[in-house]
């Protein structure tokens, strides 16, 4: 359900591109002419109007409307007028449309019903010819925002499941009523949604978690990892495919490293190796460890306990220090 609004898009792309195949190239020069004869001679005016007969005039009435027209615009008794040569242009290819049965009828189709305010890509296309890189530019904001859109529609549902968590753990260690405990706490916590008749969740991952007053975290491999909201990673276009294949070749051309999405990482990783660590006695390894703050691990909790949240989504995961 994550891709939801892409797939709806695409939809949309496709009844789009259905639409522009339903029409033809003659239809299109009928569009044109209508949008060039309404800018020119004023809104609403049709081709029946502009030879001034009604749209049930036999091919004689319009013939003979045409040469009477074309006597009043014709260049030579118009000298200097300004877009007289347009006009007498487009009175020619409107005689000859609607002297033809079958654009008349084409033509008929859409007096009748009106012309598409949505013509198609193709037609637009066709009128404004944009340069390639004019579409590489809008394809290239348009796919990078549809993966922002993706990016924002994760974030919110990884914090919903964030807090469903955070929510279970504190009622494995506190009870049903969340009434807060002091100390540290170790509980299971089972990760999917199915619930048996005893009100515990079946089918799923189970995980080890510690609860304390104030925060939540993953026990795993003997180092706690802080469960919070800055665990989701948060939406971002520096995030997106183009700007991550830019930082990605300006890495590759200057030689220095680059680790996507964890700009930080190096200065993590030289923070958390100076981290003391308590053991399951609650004796520091070293002064500074004696002056942590960390309460004494119980009911066989590993003590080996650093002082590093890691947050995980998406694959990757991203450390830092929790300070007290």
């Amino acid at each position: 359900m994550r891709f939801t609004s892409v797939s709806y898009f695409l939809t949309l792309l496709v009844l789009f591109a259905t639409s522009v195949l339903a029409w033809e190239k003659e239809d299109h020069e009928i569009f044109d002419l209508v949008t060039s004869l309404e800018d020119a001679e004023g809104k609403g005016t049709t081709f029946y109007s502009f030879l001034d007969v009604p749209s049930t005039a036999t091919t004689q009435e319009i013939a003979k409307a045409y040469r009477k027209k074309s006597m009043v615009l014709h260049p030579d008794k118009n000298p200097g007028v300004k877009g007289i040569h347009e006009r007498f242009s487009r009175l020619g290819v409107i005689s000859t449309i609607l002297r033809n049965k079958e654009s008349r009828e084409r033509y008929d189709f859409f007096y009748k019903n009106g012309v598409p305010v949505w013509r198609g890509t193709g037609y637009y296309y066709s009128r404004f010819r944009p340069g390639v890189g004019t579409v590489l530019v809008f394809l290239t904001l348009l796919t990078s925002g549809l993966q922002y859109l993706v990016q924002n529609i994760n974030y919110k549902k990884d914090l919903k499941r964030i807090e469903v968590i955070i929510q279970r753990a504190r009622s494995a260690a506190w009870g049903p009523k969340l009434v807060p405990i002091t100390g540290t706490r170790k509980v299971r916590v089972g990760l999917g949604d199915s619930v048996d008749s005893d009100g515990e969740y079946v089918g799923s991952k189970f995980v080890d978690m510690v609860v304390d007053e104030q925060h939540v975290y993953l026990l795993e491999g003997g180092e706690r990892h802080l469960i919070d909201a800055s665990t989701a990673i948060k939406p971002a276009f520096l995030n997106t495919w183009f700007f991550a294949l830019v930082k990605a070749s300006f890495h590759k051309a200057t030689g220095s490293k680059f680790v996507a999405g964890n700009s930080d990482s190096k200065k993590d990783d030289e923070v958390n190796g100076d981290l003391p660590e308590v053991d399951s006695e609650g004796d520091a390894s070293s002064d500074g460890a004696s002056k942590s703050g960390y309460s004494t691990p119980k009911d066989g909790e590993n003590g080996n306990v650093k002082r590093v949240a890691t947050s995980k989504a998406g694959g990757a995961r991203r450390k830092n220090v929790k300070r007290r």
